[in-house]
């Protein structure tokens, strides 16, 4: 769409930045998505001349951020640092008012991380497939955890449920930190978390791993095996994170923040703080970007109808 038909001027987009940006997160201080977000608007700032302030908005799974970014100018000066949990929520929810697909513009994805399929030692499995026999030995007696109905996490139990063909019971908790208390102390068997808070646990003999979700190995735990390793070639799940911006927002400003993004995921030293928290550092245009927004909307969708999660 013309910059011009949206009230911008091609000299307005050429001069921007001339103010602040606000890169919307959906969720508390202190979390990945906020990890990364920070990560990423220092990088920005830099290379913008201009501050790009993190703004918390958390609330409703995220939704209460991504309706208002969706609602704001497309003007650049407001981006959102979407996450996995807006694609699942595309289906979770029923009566989202924005989609995910038509009321955004993709700038680029900024990462990946892999979850990990963690068990409490005292469940005889040391490989995915000795998981599966246990659990089919023992059809309803295991269960495993989430840090929320609809969460990535709680997803990747249920693709996994599905594909193994297993009965097992889940059981959500309000966040990923007490469901790892719990699956530690044995009230729980496994779960799929996050890399970063599920692995100091494993290094500490709390827990032990079985495989990533993600298709490739993670460099923090290269000899443990992917999913698709262990027998399931279609298993490619991550929480991931990236950049969009309300429909509309004029190319020039998308391939300006694309390209500052893209500079800043290059530098070693970037890649080393997101490397540190499990993450893989990504390279996407706009439209590849796109593409895949659509492909995680749609795949999680079949996951969400056949668990028959919904939240509203």
């Amino acid at each position: 769409m013309l910059a011009g038909a949206l009230g911008f001027s091609t000299t307005a987009a050429a001069a921007y930045p001339d103010h602040a940006i606000k890169m919307v997160v959906g969720f508390s201080a202190g979390g990945t998505t906020d990890t990364v977000a920070r990560i990423m608007a220092k990088e920005m700032t830099e290379a913008l001349g201009q501050t790009v302030v993190v703004d918390n908005r958390p609330g409703a799974g995220s939704n209460i951020a991504s309706e208002m970014v969706a609602r704001s100018d497309p003007d650049g000066y407001t981006i959102y640092m979407v996450a996995v949990t807006s694609a699942i929520n595309q289906t979770l929810y029923k009566n989202l008012r924005f989609n995910l697909v038509e009321d955004f513009t993709p700038v680029a994805l900024a990462v990946r991380v892999p979850n990990v399929l963690v068990v409490n030692p005292k469940v005889p499995a040391k490989s995915v497939k000795e998981l599966i026999d246990y659990a089919k030995a023992n059809p309803g007696k295991l269960n495993f955890a989430s840090s929320g109905s609809g969460t990535s996490i709680h997803m990747a139990g249920e693709l996994f449920k599905q594909s193994a063909g297993i009965d097992v019971v889940h059981i959500p908790y309000k966040g990923s930190a007490p469901a790892l208390a719990d699956l530690i102390g044995g009230q729980v068997d496994y779960m799929f978390d996050n890399m970063p808070s599920a692995w100091p646990h494993v290094e500490s003999g709390s827990l032990r791993a079985l495989a990533v979700t993600t298709a490739e190995r993670s460099k923090t735990a290269p000899d443990l095996p992917t999913m698709q390793e262990s027998g399931f070639p279609n298993f490619d799940v991550s929480s991931w994170f990236g950049v969009i911006a309300p429909k509309g927002t004029p190319d020039e400003i998308v391939n300006k923040l694309n390209e500052v993004m893209l500079a800043a995921l290059a530098k070693p030293e970037v890649q080393k703080s997101l490397e540190d928290l499990g993450a893989i550092p990504a390279k996407t245009t706009p439209a590849e970007f796109g593409t895949f927004i659509k492909s995680e909307v749609d795949g999680w969708a079949k996951v969400v109808k056949a668990s028959g999660a919904t939240v509203d």
